[in-house]
């Protein structure tokens, strides 16, 4: 869609396509830890054929007639639920819920073909870190079975500021960003700290944008974090966003 400017997301569209190269072998599953849906308990997705939920407003008409048919798996989602079972973890299914911005927006420009089985798993209520890393752990083995584990959330999310509405958002994001390069590169744990990194609540008024995050770095197993998109400063706003690849 037309934005002002119109290149502001061109960088990160162009990381989204590049995505099945950083990854370098196509998945046998696709499971997304989206920023867009929490429940009361960690909850998986078993819909079979999941449709798209256009869970924005005041947006062009064409960005309503979407489309992105990638079939849902139970058999991926049964495996969510033993592994996170086995490290003390309830995980609820929800066999209505279909896919969320946060799913097919960024899997329509990275897998447009949309023909990888894919799945989505909430954010648990109360929105804790370490819960949220302790799931990525008891994931970790989807890893070794084909499977691309996505964190689709935003390093930086103040929507006023990010759309120009707000002071010194520039310089708030850099020194947050910098925080989180740092903090990956040391290891996954240090992320629990987040709320007292440098403009913290500047950059995530509510953290419901960097939990994704947790999930992968999580199920990370110790691997070195790369960092495989950045930009200093998205369209004219100053503000730094950057994204991780574990493995």
């Amino acid at each position: 869609m037309d934005w002002n400017p119109a290149d502001m997301w061109d960088q990160m569209g162009a990381y989204l396509k590049r995505l099945p190269q950083d990854v370098g072998e196509k998945p046998k599953a696709i499971l997304v830890i989206s920023a867009h849906w929490e429940e009361f308990e960690f909850t998986v997705q078993t819909k079979a054929a999941p449709g798209l939920l256009f869970d924005y407003y005041g947006f062009p008409p064409h960005t309503y007639e979407l489309t992105w048919p990638a079939p849902g798996s139970q058999a991926l989602a049964e495996r969510v639920q033993d592994l996170a079972r086995t490290a003390g973890i309830t995980v609820a299914t929800d066999a209505h819920r279909d896919f969320d911005h946060g799913v097919f927006i960024p899997l329509l420009l990275a897998f447009p073909d949309a023909g990888i089985p894919t799945i989505q798993l909430s954010l648990k209520h109360g929105l804790d870190a370490a819960e949220h890393l302790a799931l990525g752990r008891a994931l970790a083995p989807l890893r070794d079975e084909g499977v691309l584990i996505v964190g689709s959330g935003m390093s930086y999310h103040s929507i006023p500021r990010l759309m120009g509405r707000g002071s010194n958002s520039g310089p708030a994001s850099h020194a947050f960003d910098a925080w989180l390069d740092k903090t990956l590169a040391a290891g996954p744990d240090g992320l629990t700290a987040w709320a007292g990194a440098p403009n913290a609540r500047d950059c995530h008024p509510r953290e419901e944008h960097l939990l994704p995050l947790m999930v992968v770095a999580g199920a990370g197993r110790g691997d070195p974090s790369r960092r495989t998109y950045h930009e200093d400063s998205v369209g004219q706003t100053g503000i730094a966003i950057s994204a991780y690849q574990f493995g």
